[in-house]
């Protein structure tokens, strides 16, 4: 066989190789891609996103999208093949899998993670818009999840209101770990509470609840690595009652990040005119009961999508700005917030058409 022949053979066998060994060997990564679009103001899926009933609401224009991101599922495995395809891609981002998966964290475990995060950043958008609108909204410190296999287990329940804790009043979810930390592991620490079947009753026939419990728990160390802190195994949060109804519909979507785009679409339902102007504005963001803008992971495709859909404006979380501005998509202002007063406030400059003194982002 002529050395030239063999070569070529041999360089097509090896090349054979390669590609199998790429397709067939899974690496550690995980990749990220702009996902969904929704508009806030309109319909998904046939159904308003937003639905107010018991309140006067406003026509809207323009729109007030919330983006998403996707991400390979914790079971899936990239390979090679497919990893340096993502690399290569301009609008992907190939990570370490432990970054969106952290410490082995399963399929189901990231599900209920976003959804709990996603049911939360809903309660939080609806207070922070009622509150920017000097709307009363009742607040108190619930017990939100209990630890499988933890001294609360069975003493207790998501939904119970958390009073106090050896006497001293409960007024924030810090305040209960604070508390029981001031505890040694082993010692007992006293709950005062209005169990969930009262309070949810007490919410249904619109009375305040009645009667409380006393429950001792013995505390256990907390489960990481060198520390010794007291723990019951509980999370706590914060639970409201709100003078009128106001849905979110959004299936298939999870985590917090759609939370301040949520608050201002209610916002603008509830007040006269648009605030958007008819513009097409999208952006991203956490946010809490005061109206604090928080950041978020996969802001490059969160831009990416939106001007895709045909977004003009992003409102960015301060946090976020120099990630965003380092690439951003051509045609899109990215607009920097830090609260929700920011973002309304940049709402109105567009409106008005006074767009010099936006506050954008930069990449420094």
């Amino acid at each position: 066989m002529p050395r030239r022949t063999a070569t070529m053979l041999a360089s097509t066998l090896m090349l054979i190789v390669l590609l199998c060994a790429g397709v067939f060997i899974p690496v550690p990564y995980s990749e990220m891609s702009p996902g969904p679009t929704v508009d806030t103001l309109g319909d998904h899926d046939g159904d308003p996103v937003l639905r107010i009933d018991g309140r006067k609401t406003y026509p809207t224009d323009g729109h007030l999208n919330m983006t998403t991101v996707r991400v390979t599922s914790a079971d899936y495995r990239m390979n090679l093949v497919e990893a340096v395809y993502g690399w290569l891609a301009h609008d992907n981002k190939v990570v370490p899998h432990d970054t969106l998966y952290p410490d082995g964290k399963t399929e189901e475990q990231s599900t209920q993670e976003n959804a709990e995060e996603f049911s939360q950043s809903q309660e939080s958008a609806k207070v922070a818009a009622l509150k920017e609108l000097g709307v009363p909204v009742k607040s108190w410190v619930i017990v939100s999840t209990v630890v499988k296999g933890s001294p609360a287990e069975g003493k207790l329940h998501a939904g119970d209101v958390i009073k106090s804790v050896d006497g001293s009043t409960v007024r924030e979810p810090a305040d209960v770990a604070e508390l029981v930390t001031e505890h040694e592991p082993g010692e007992d620490v006293g709950f005062t509470i209005v169990p969930a079947k009262e309070q949810a009753a007490a919410e249904k026939e619109n009375r305040t609840p009645t009667g409380t419990e006393e429950i001792t728990i013995t505390t256990a160390a907390s489960d990481d690595d060198g520390d010794d802190r007291a723990i019951v195994g509980i999370a706590a949060g914060t639970d409201h009652t709100f003078p009128f109804t106001i849905d979110i519909k959004l299936a298939d979507v999870g985590g917090p990040s759609a939370g301040l785009m949520f608050a201002l679409g209610i916002y603008d339902k509830l007040t006269p005119g648009s605030l958007t102007g008819g513009r097409f504005v999208a952006g991203t963001g956490t946010i809490d009961d005061t109206g604090k803008v928080g950041p978020i992971g996969g802001i490059e495709m969160k831009t990416v999508g939106a001007r895709a859909k045909g977004a003009e404006y992003f409102l960015t979380p301060a946090d976020n700005c120099a990630a965003a501005a380092a690439d951003p998509p051509e045609g899109l202002t990215l607009i920097k917030v830090d609260t929700i007063d920011d973002a309304l406030g940049a709402l109105k400059d567009l409106d008005s058409g006074d767009t010099a003194d936006l506050p954008t982002c930069t990449a420094s």
